[in-house]
């Protein structure tokens, strides 16, 4: 392997971490800031200037913090829960585009860590083994309320996926790929998948807020039942990790609905900008990050306005209402499909 290209993309990959990390911290205060705009106060203003320093703050505080273990608690995958639930976050963004080819001395760079065929799959396989995380920290803390909020997140998960891998299955059909880079280079301009398959898209972002475990799906952590739900017993770093996993997982939820079925670094009038390729990159890149900030908005817009599910309801809406709205949408998918091909 050419030593440049290797460093090129060890480059890009410690970049998209950095990235992630510095998203995960920040959307702390942007959740905060925004909770309290709904509630009609101020937020973290204190720590730096309108708070800027807040998630460095809050970073010491965990570190500081006493770190204790459960003494019946099993050692190994006490520490494995939540080291494995922040690996698969991290690993989820490798397949997404983050941008068009920057040509540096006449040499093409993708801004893609690695593009293979099956992109959608990876991203889902990677995001499924993330329960895991949840289950043995669930279960290894000895803790009934632990244990009854991992077995919520793996049921949530298993309730939701299956709807949710029908609305990906639909964009597949509609594409023709499972690679995210060319499901992104067909909705080249304005010609998104959004306009084909807005129920497919509905699916999907409910979905994605259950597989985030975030309001009004957040059962496996439910305070007012479980106390702190899978992570009761965790503290400092540890329940940090469960907490950056959590935002990180939105971040990338967000991106992977933007290049789906909002085109990614895709933008209206791009061929009629006048500028050089370098420059579209450039700009395609900061449209799709100003995609994932809006998506990570609604996020937290749902969270602070919409009242927790009971139990029985989660479930209920996932198999009862989601699931057959995503058969429906597969069928009329694969009717349009015969009839106008």
């Amino acid at each position: 392997m050419d030593i440049h290209f290797l460093t090129y993309k060890l480059s890009l990959a410690g970049g998209i971490l950095l990235l992630s990390l510095l998203i995960a911290m920040y959307a702390t205060l942007l959740e905060r800031k925004v909770a309290g705009f709904f509630q009609d106060r101020l937020g973290p203003n204190r720590a730096g200037t309108f708070g800027l320093l807040q998630p460095v703050a809050d970073g010491l505080k965990l570190f500081m913090k006493e770190e204790f273990m459960p003494a019946n608690a099993d050692k190994f995958l006490y520490i494995l829960g939540p080291s494995l639930t922040m690996l698969v976050a991290l690993l989820s963004s490798a397949v997404i585009p983050w941008g068009g080819n920057l040509n540096i001395g006449g040499v093409d760079y993708s801004l893609q860590m690695a593009d293979i065929n099956i992109g959608v799959l990876y991203t889902f396989a990677v995001v499924s083994i993330g329960v895991y995380g949840v289950m043995i920290g669930g279960w290894a803390s000895n803790n009934k309320y632990a244990l009854m909020g991992a077995v919520r997140a793996a049921s949530q998960m298993i309730s939701y996926e299956l709807a949710m891998s029908m609305a990906i299955v639909t964009i597949v059909m509609t594409t023709g790929s499972l690679s995210v880079n060319d499901i992104v280079a067909q909705q080249h301009g304005f010609n998104w998948n959004i306009w084909t398959q807005p129920i497919g898209f509905l699916v999907f972002i409910v979905c994605a807020f259950a597989e985030c475990n975030r309001t009004p799906f957040d059962l496996p952590e439910c305070e007012t039942e479980l106390i702190g739900g899978y992570h009761t017993e965790y503290s400092s770093m540890k329940l940090g990790f469960y907490l950056f996993s959590e935002y990180i997982n939105m971040f990338i939820a967000s991106a992977m609905i933007s290049s789906l079925y909002f085109g990614g670094y895709n933008f209206p009038f791009m061929d009629v900008l006048g500028v050089s390729p370098n420059w579209i990159t450039i700009i395609g890149t900061a449209v799709l990050f100003i995609k994932i900030a809006f998506f990570m908005f609604v996020f937290m817009w749902i969270r602070w306005t919409l009242p927790r599910f009971r139990y029985d309801q989660l479930m209920r809406f996932g198999w009862k209402v989601l699931l057959p709205m995503a058969m429906v949408n597969l069928i009329l998918t694969g009717f349009f499909k015969l009839l106008f091909k």
